[in-house]
């Protein structure tokens, strides 16, 4: 509608954004200037057309037109509210008027002028011989004065709705926790809402005019390339992707818009993917659990009735050969009780727990646990870069995976001497990754494809072939990754773990932040709050809480419930807090086996409700659960 009424007025209308791209014209901009197709399109350089217009000789004869080009940008620039009249190289006399834009930028309207120009010649060459002539024309000239004038404030009305309209939007993407782009036919980024950097750490926030592979980046580019592809070619798709620079995992939407190129939103769906990782885990172990339980049980049984039988035959008169066989037999039913045991732990039974973890405590009492089942020429050594005082995980679950990985790298160095090294460290704020190397003979070509199926092993009959399965499983069920590959001097082992920092907890007291719908609910808890020593507000919405925290710089806590009013939940508002939020504490009265409060309780503590005023003081201050 907007276009339709520019369309509608008389004089050439051009807006151009502050980095001097065409925002939008209308059909008498390409008509006054004989412009092509090209340059009346949306993101069009200024610099282009400027250069049009001198080649054609809009402007005359020049002797320098890239001088003049420069002259040309460099004043736009820098620019200023201006009106002036310039007779064109055709004869036509036009003028110029031009606004700057709150958001940076201008808006320009051109008038052609020429027949007044003509009038006002003509009335002062004969005013004295046609002094009547002088007054019609006078009158028509008044006439079209006020018409101009009209139109002008049609013009400034149309401008001002325009402004006001790209304001509201840019505030909405902006406010959006998602990247919003717009790349032309030719791969050019002509909209963006400069929300990149924060999807994808590195890359700049100002990007239009850019090509996406240099602002993607060679790897995220070949990996979303074939997608832009499909969509130049009017088919939509959606994908994820991983960001191998920052180890994020990316969803991103393609729209096409005709031939105009694509639309493209991207989320940091790395949080959510850890968790769908950990759950589809989950679900494997009891589909195996349901498998294997029934067999086991039997098998349980016979186990049983052979070691009976073979301790009835151990106690007769039985030749030595005889007594052989039987110790033989024994020990392998043993045996098979002990595989057993080790494949209920991975189908099911243990559950992954995670709790706040002293991270250099945790290490040293790793150390002194490993060392102690390590021959004295095999030296272990730990590098710890992780700056963190307290994580969030499994410390038991994570304690045997290391072990198991550190016995393994013992088992392959043999009789030595020979050296297992243990380096952690904080991967863009988003994996805990830990690495396990050691100086033996590394992995043979056939270990590397099938290390981590169950029962694959290279012991012999020594080995159980679960070791690294289960380092797997337990990785899985925590929402990381494992990797094992050889390096110049040996094997190592990779894991990646969700990186879940506790925040310290201030002292008592501040302004707290509780989002709570139940009105009963949040004046209880408000008041357990007074007396543990904050100020309170409240929200009943993440909508509402979002707000707040927008507005508020003073924020010490914000607690809230997982299950709020309207669609979003207390996981909702913690992934749309910005950067620099408070702490940021979990409750619920929700069932521990319900799916929202075991994503909760894979991203940190949570509080389960009921709870008095004591138990929600030492949940605050100790970050962990109150029993």
């Amino acid at each position: 509608m907007t276009m339709a009424g520019l369309n509608l007025i008389q004089q050439a209308l051009s807006v151009y954004d502050q980095d001097l791209r065409l925002v939008q014209s209308n059909r008498q901009f390409r008509a006054m200037f004989d412009l092509p197709p090209e340059l009346v399109r949306t993101g069009a350089r200024f610099e282009d057309t400027i250069r049009h217009l001198c080649i054609s000789g809009e402007y005359g004869p020049l002797d320098d037109i890239e001088a003049a080009i420069r002259q040309r940008v460099e004043t736009a620039r820098a620019f200023q509210p201006h009106y002036m009249e310039r007779t064109r190289a055709n004869g036509r006399v036009v003028s110029v008027e031009g606004a700057p834009l709150p958001q940076g930028g201008w808006v320009a309207v051109y008038t052609d002028i020429t027949d007044t120009k003509r009038q006002e010649a003509l009335l002062r060459a004969r005013s004295e011989e046609l002094s009547d002539q002088l007054l019609t024309r006078a009158e028509e000239l008044a006439a079209t004065n006020r018409q101009l004038k009209a139109a002008n404030s049609r013009l400034e009305e149309a401008r001002r709705g325009l402004t006001e309209m790209e304001a509201r939007i840019r505030l909405t993407t902006e406010m959006l926790p998602a990247h919003i782009a717009h790349i032309s036919p030719q791969r050019i980024y002509t909209y963006s809402n400069r929300r990149l950097n924060t999807i994808l750490p590195g890359r700049p926030s100002h990007i239009v005019g850019l090509h996406i592979a240099d602002v993607l980046g060679h790897q995220v580019h070949q990996a979303v390339r074939p997608y832009i592809d499909s969509a130049m070619q009017g088919r939509a798709a959606a994908f994820e992707f991983t960001d191998e620079s920052s180890s994020r995992r990316i969803r991103t939407a393609l729209t096409p818009n005709g031939t105009e190129g694509v639309y493209i939103m991207s989320m940091d769906v790395t949080e959510e993917s850890q968790t769908r990782a950990a759950l589809t885990q989950t679900r494997r172990r009891e589909l195996a659990a349901q498998v294997t339980s029934g067999m086991a049980h039997d098998f349980s049984n016979l186990l049983t009735i052979i070691l009976g039988l073979q301790s009835q035959l151990a106690r007769q008169d039985l030749p030595d050969a005889a007594q052989t066989l039987v110790s033989a037999t024994q020990r392998a039913a043993k045996r098979g009780g002990d595989l057993l045991n080790r494949i209920a732990d991975m189908t099911g039974g243990r559950e992954h727990s995670p709790g706040p973890t002293d991270w250099a405590a945790f290490l040293a009492d790793f150390a002194t646990l490993a060392r102690s089942a390590l021959p004295v020429n095999v030296h272990l050594t730990i590098d710890n870069t992780a700056k963190a005082q307290r994580l969030w995980l499994d410390s038991g679950m994570l304690q045997d995976s290391l072990l198991n990985l550190v016995l393994n790298a013992r088992d392959a160095i043999g009789d030595g001497p020979g050296r297992i090294v243990i380096t952690c460290g904080n991967v863009q704020g988003t994996w805990l990754q830990i690495r396990v190397s050691d100086s033996g003979p590394g992995f043979a070509a056939t270990a590397l494809k099938k290390a981590t199926d169950p029962f694959f092993t290279t012991k012999g009959k020594e080995g159980s072939g679960l070791g690294l399965s289960m380092v797997y499983d337990m990785t899985q069920r925590a929402g990381g990754r494992m990797r094992i590959a050889n390096h110049p001097s040996g094997a190592e082992v990779i894991l990646s773990l969700p990186w879940r920092e506790l925040p310290q907890m201030a002292s008592p007291g501040g302004l707290a932040l509780l989002v709570e719908d139940s009105t009963d609910l949040r004046q209880s808890i408000r008041q357990m709050l007074v007396e543990t020593g904050y100020s309170v507000i409240e929200a009943p919405t993440a909508a509402e809480a979002l707000e707040i925290i927008a507005d508020l710089d003073d924020l010490a806590l914000i607690l809230s419930d997982l299950s709020l009013e309207g669609s979003a939940t207390g996981l909702d508002l913690l992934d749309a807090l910005p950067a620099a939020a408070p702490p940021f504490v979990m409750m619920t009265s929700l069932r521990p086996d319900h799916g929202l409060h075991r994503a909760a309780r894979a991203r940190g503590p949570v509080l389960q409700k009921p709870f008095d005023a004591t138990q929600l003081r030492t949940f605050l201050q100790e970050g962990a659960r109150v029993e």
